[in-house]
């Protein structure tokens, strides 16, 4: 599998004064790198980055996009990640509370091998691998992103699910203390997303644990997220804690809210609007004009025969 990263110079990832006052992030980068699991280990409890080692990157390819990147600023100030708060700024403000270490994912359900893993033995240093992906969130904005992760597939391997696995469902941390947003009603607490056993094995599926090399912020859903880059961003779950394999469709969290306007595929299409607004158009952040929307986000070359035969409007 090729990956591309476009080249960009350093002054792009980040404004250099704001670089330069993240005393966290001075602190992380001065930590030794033994692996993956000594770098979080080393992570003050803000949920600062840490320079990730061993990430392989490749020169083009199939699962990837050359388009110009979103800055570091914008990836991790303007987020969806309602445990924090529904404003986009409310995660960046709100999630240095919580506390990513140590963590564990359960993986369980139908499968050979359930067990707690520990994020540093779940995902190894040596598998890292840089995805640029693009997000569409599904009020109709975009980004471009570096991630940093290995292919969901993998650990589903390692589980070795049986013929009664049908889906995955994946649960985010409940922890109203260090995530105030819990504290509403606005979801039903916590937070869970799901997919179909091909979605969650296809390559373009990834856990991710970093972007543009460093640890993923709690913003961003430190420590491990999913990344599924056809789908609207509400389905790539945060700070995930439980991976189950289920017969069933899981009832994720926002169909479950509001299912007239959220199903359970979520897969990005400008022919299916939101009962509120369009989704024909998006605005990618930074730029003035909107652009047109891709079917598959664009991806569709990679996942359009995971849904033949489908009708897509009412699988929304």
């Amino acid at each position: 599998m090729l990956i591309k990263r476009p080249e960009i110079p350093a002054s792009e990832i980040t404004d250099e004064r704001l670089y330069f006052t993240r005393r966290a992030f001075l602190c992380a980068a001065a930590t030794p790198l033994m692996g993956l699991g000594s770098v979080y280990a080393a992570l003050p409890q803000t949920g600062a980055g840490a320079t990730l080692p061993s990430i392989r990157k490749y020169p083009n390819g199939p699962f990837t996009t050359d388009e110009k990147l979103n800055s570091f600023e914008d990836i991790t100030t303007y987020n969806n990640f309602y445990e924090f708060g529904s404003a986009k700024s409310d995660p960046a403000q709100n999630a240095g509370r919580l506390k990513t270490q140590p963590w564990t994912v359960k993986i369980n359900g139908h499968c050979a091998k359930a067990a707690d893993y520990h994020l540093e033995d779940l995902i190894k240093p040596h598998q890292l691998e840089e995805r640029v992906y693009r997000l569409r969130c599904v009020e109709a904005w975009s980004m471009v992103i570096p991630w940093v992760g290995i292919p969901l597939g993998e650990v589903i391997k390692r589980a070795e699910p049986t013929s009664k696995a049908k889906y995955v469902e994946f649960t985010t941390l409940m922890r109203p203390a260090e995530m105030i947003g819990q504290r509403t009603d606005i979801l039903e607490w916590p937070y869970i997303e799901g997919l179909r056993m091909d979605e969650a094995t296809h390559p373009l599926t990834i856990l991710a644990v970093g972007l543009y090399g460093k640890t993923l912020l709690n913003q961003n859903g430190a420590p491990i997220r999913l990344i599924v880059p056809w789908k609207y961003g509400f389905k790539s779950i945060k700070s995930i804690v439980r991976m189950r394999f289920v017969e069933s469709q899981p009832r994720n969290a926002w169909a479950v809210q509001t299912p007239s306007e959220y199903g359970f595929y979520s897969n990005v299409n400008p022919q299916v609007d939101h009962p509120r607004w369009s989704q024909k158009r998006e605005r990618r952040l930074g730029e003035f004009f909107r652009r047109e929307t891709l079917m598959f986000n664009g991806y569709a070359d990679q996942v359009a025969q995971l849904y033949a035969g489908m009708d897509l409007r009412r699988n929304y």
